[in-house]
């Protein structure tokens, strides 16, 4: 069984929903009575036709203003940031994670992602998707072989950081050391489920469920309702042809970060036409 937020919390000793408050008090407000988000009644795209398109590379194309390439420095100041390790394998790893995670931040951390899936932006929703594309990132690195797997716990350590700063600034400060081993239980609950989903002999259903326990689902429910059912099923079709996506982008592209997820701002309603 999954740990679920209602449950893997409940016993620590801080209101979380006054944490989603804290956290999110610019953006959509968290709900008072529940501790994770509701699902609108209508969705603002036609879910439906999304994410049926052919899968294809989301490595970013060599003239694109949004790829990252390390400073080709010559004569004394190469020689010099060589001595410093600049270019050792170590300081390229990290490089390389620091840019992945910001493509992970890219498709989180944007208001597009919300919307397309009638997603309350909680703290709690956004540790989900965090989760969801850390594990589309570390499935791809994984495939490479150990080079992909050191690659990946650079990644990994650069996330971490990242939500203990999360954390932070939501306000638990005496408890963050039990926080983050909570959450680090979470993430690792969830990386297992997503990887049997995928398995051969998996159902398509199952990912379906993994998502809405994961993602949606605030009562500790295992199966989506019909209310709910084709806003989980959009993003099953979302994680499988990102899988796929990720699956068809080289190793250069995926280990230098110049890789981008399928855009969503594209498929959310333009306020400008309503």
């Amino acid at each position: 069984m999954l740990p679920r937020w209602s449950r893997a919390l409940t016993h620590l000793s801080i209101d979380f929903s006054t944490i989603y408050r804290r956290s999110y008090a610019a953006g959509a407000p968290a709900a008072a009575d529940s501790v994770h988000n509701s699902l609108p009644t209508k969705s603002p795209v036609n879910l439906d036709k999304m994410f049926r398109s052919k899968p294809c590379s989301l490595a970013l194309p060599p003239d694109s203003s949004l790829r990252v390439e390390d400073p080709k420095y010559e004569g004394l100041k190469r020689i010099v940031l060589k001595m410093m390790l600049f270019y050792s394998k170590q300081s390229k790893s990290i490089r390389g994670a620091n840019v992945i995670y910001r493509r992970v931040l890219s498709q989180v951390d944007k208001p597009a992602i919300y919307e397309v899936f009638n997603l309350e932006k909680t703290f709690q929703t956004t540790f989900s998707l965090l989760v969801l594309h850390m594990w589309l990132c570390l499935r791809r690195l994984k495939a490479e072989g150990k080079e992909g797997v050191e690659l990946g716990q650079y990644v990994y350590e650069i996330y971490n950081h990242d939500v203990e700063l999360r954390v932070s600034k939501a306000g638990v400060n005496l408890l963050l050391t039990k926080w983050m081993k909570e959450l680090e239980k979470i993430f690792y609950g969830n990386i297992v489920a997503y990887d049997a989903a995928l398995l051969p002999e998996a159902t398509r259903e199952e990912l379906t469920e993994v998502i809405w326990r994961n993602i949606f689902s605030d009562d500790g429910t295992s199966k989506p309702d019909a209310a709910a059912l084709r806003t989980v099923q959009a993003m099953e079709r979302y994680v499988r042809r990102e899988v796929s996506c990720l699956s068809l982008t080289d190793k250069e592209a995926m280990f230098s970060g110049n890789f981008m997820f399928t855009p969503l701002e594209s498929r959310s309603p333009d306020p400008t036409k309503r």
